[in-house]
């Protein structure tokens, strides 16, 4: 089973950046699709941006225009570049994959926490 371990969280004042990273243990081409997902307090699991192995990426309407997703060179690497962060950005942030199109998204990681602060 691939293990996904995201990192590059932190504390960032309004209208920063960060650009977090999820390393898979395998090939992320084998996956229809990856996927970024944050989870603020109290609430589920929001999605916030998927890519497919052909490259399309699409993006929920509250990041759009700020957040990007890529995957690195390595076949094992997805980012989420994040600009003009916003206080309701802040949230724990998972990476995940999705094995076929429409399927279930696989168990989530620790994530990586965001929080976006003065």
């Amino acid at each position: 089973q691939v293990q996904l371990v995201e990192s590059g969280g932190g504390l960032v004042q309004p209208g920063g950046s960060l650009r977090l990273s999820c390393a898979a243990s395998g090939n992320i081409f084998n996956f229809y699709a990856m996927g970024w997902f944050r989870q603020a307090p109290g609430k589920q699991h929001e999605l916030v941006a998927t890519v497919t192995s052909g490259g399309n990426a699409n993006y929920a309407d509250s990041v759009k225009g700020r957040f990007t997703i890529s995957r690195g060179n390595a076949k094992n690497t997805v980012y989420l570049q994040m600009n003009s962060l916003k206080p309701e950005d802040t949230a724990v942030y998972y990476c995940n994959r999705q094995t076929v199109y429409g399927g279930p998204w696989g168990q989530w990681g620790q994530g990586t926490q965001v929080t976006v602060s003065s």
